[in-house]
């Protein structure tokens, strides 16, 4: 089997899991909100549900993004799997402005509700728990796969984790003390802030390969290295990157003898770009042009 397609299964099977832990707790987490009297943890339900939008989209994503190049993709399709870390991002930047939007708005809002019931706080506490081991989970699965739409959604599922407090708070803070109804608001922009954070740490790099930014320079510096470590290669120039997903495509120059034949010559390019795809960091392909030593001299003074 194919690496690429067995890392494209690999990705689902965690997804797939994510999902039906997903689906799981948003029906525990209605079913005790609804018996134990508590609008934060049905709010919080819902909220797990959308995490199935993002499942979703790996799910259908992951079967395209790592797909062989073709006539019209001669790159690839890594890009499809930056767009769906693009979306995640995009869905967590929608759910931390609504929570907070929601928080700020009803704040000042102080209404006669029914004191929870004790199923409520369980509830919010195996959510919590049960959230934060997912992350971990698929976290390790995303850097293992290094994907960064698995990685991204594992930001979402502690994300739900860390939206479950509030519910908790509230919930617990309800059933000893009813007055202090408001610190479910003011957790919940505790929490907004933390997803919109974990957003724009998601949406960044991805923004950053759309608009063709280069690797930094530590890392050409490191195939600068790599590619002049070979004998035959007097100097390497023109080292240009372009990230794709979680992979780089190389662009560079190398100097060699020009008393070499051309075969001499392609033995030697093949070489560096081999050196590369097994040495470099995370490199996809790469593209090797070849000068002669004297190009790359100062011209004699006359």
């Amino acid at each position: 089997m194919q690496p690429s397609v067995q890392r494209a299964r690999e990705i689902r099977r965690v997804t797939w899991i994510g999902l039906a832990v997903n689906l799981a707790l948003s029906a525990l987490k209605f079913a005790a909100g609804t018996l134990g009297f508590s609008q934060a943890l049905i709010a919080d339900a819902v909220h797990s549900l959308s995490d199935s939008i993002t499942d979703g989209a790996i799910l259908v994503g992951s079967r395209y993004w790592d797909k062989p190049p073709d006539e019209g993709h001669p790159y690839g399709h890594g890009r499809i799997e930056t767009l769906v870390t693009l979306f995640i991002g995009g869905v967590l930047v929608v759910a931390g402005l609504g929570i907070a939007r929601h928080a700020v708005t009803t704040i000042h809002l102080k209404k006669e509700l029914p004191i929870p019931g004790v199923i409520a706080l369980v509830a919010a506490a195996v959510s919590m728990v049960t959230k934060e081991l997912i992350y971990r989970w698929t976290v390790r699965a995303g850097q293992r796969l290094k994907s960064t739409a698995l990685t991204a959604n594992a930001w979402h599922h502690r994300v739900d984790a860390i939206s479950s407090i509030p519910a908790l708070v509230a919930v617990g803070g309800a059933i000893l003390y009813p007055a202090l109804t408001f610190l479910d608001q003011v957790g919940a922009v505790v929490v907004a802030v933390l997803i919109l954070h974990a957003a724009f740490k998601i949406i960044l790099p991805g923004l950053r390969e759309f608009v063709e930014a280069g690797a930094s320079a530590e890392i050409r510096e490191e195939i600068t290295s790599l590619a002049a470590s070979l004998p035959e290669v007097r100097q390497v120039h023109g080292v240009r990157t372009r990230q794709i997903a979680n992979s780089l495509q190389v662009d560079l120059h190398i100097v060699i003898d020009s008393e070499l034949t051309i075969r001499e010559g392609h033995i030697i390019a093949e070489a560096v770009k081999t050196r590369l795809l097994t040495q470099g960091p995370d490199v996809l392909d790469v593209v090797v042009h070849m000068e002669p030593l004297e190009a790359a001299l100062p011209p004699l003074e006359e």
